[in-house]
């Protein structure tokens, strides 16, 4: 099991990058830098095949070149965010240095600015910092999945043998950092960081909130999902065989 939790780990730290860059030869060296990093790299050498691979594919970072042919890239940026309404981090790159055309990068919907020439050690911390940011510094994913307990971070919807579970918003944070953890203990103290930095409004007050989270999650069940750790924590267990929290 440790193992297993370590590898979740370092799964959790690669990125499915996207780079768009109509330069063949930076192109090649950013996918072979990025790729010997572990992480995943898709190339398009123009606006509208890196804009059309950005909207239908998800990608964690997106690195864009601001000069390319068939669509630049602040035209591209422009229209992910406001045609495509997609939240992806964008990594201009330019070889112009101004004050303007940072500015107008930032105006398109981009994240960060990186100028040519750049180091590739750089160019992946900043990316690094980007998802880290977008994702909140968790698994990113939206959709978590816990024995026959279903939860999806965007909506907030929850559900359970087919059936939907109406959750407090305390209740919301405390089961999501519980889903994330699976099926790791979760300490009180660390909770209670989540809730309230670490100083909870009273001596009882993340008993009554986890009372109400198990009269949520588990009472309308036959099985129990939330256990307790005496004198530690909290934990899922799962009622059915499987796949961990995604």
């Amino acid at each position: 099991m440790h193992t297993n939790k370590q590898q979740q780990r370092r799964r959790q730290t690669l990125m499915q990058i996207l780079i768009i860059e109509d330069d063949k030869d930076l192109a090649a060296n950013l996918y072979d830098y990025l790729e010997t990093k572990g992480h995943t790299a898709t190339t398009a050498g123009d606006g509208v095949t890196g804009l059309h691979l950005a909207i239908v594919n998800d990608y964690d970072v997106i690195i864009m070149d601001i000069n390319m042919p068939g669509m630049d890239g602040l035209t591209a940026c422009s229209k992910l965010r406001n045609e495509a309404e997609k939240d992806t981090p964008v990594l201009m790159l330019t070889a112009k240095d101004t004050l303007n055309d940072k500015l107008a990068g930032f105006d398109s919907g981009a994240d960060d600015y990186l100028v040519k020439p750049f180091a590739l050690q750089e160019l992946l911390a900043r990316l690094t910092a980007l998802n880290k940011r977008h994702s909140g510094g968790t698994n990113q994913s939206t959709k978590l999945q816990v024995g026959d307990l279903g939860f999806n971070t965007k909506t907030l919807e929850a559900n359970r043998e087919g059936k939907t579970i109406n959750l407090t918003p305390t209740s919301i944070k405390i089961l999501e950092l519980l889903m994330r953890n699976y099926p790791s203990v979760v300490s009180r103290q660390e909770i209670e960081k989540v809730l309230w930095k670490g100083t909870p409004p009273g001596s009882d007050a993340l008993r009554v909130h986890m009372h109400t989270l198990r009269n949520l999650v588990d009472r309308p069940f036959e099985q129990q999902l939330i256990h307790t750790v005496h004198g530690i924590g909290f934990k899922l267990v799962a009622t059915t065989k499987s796949e961990d929290a995604i």
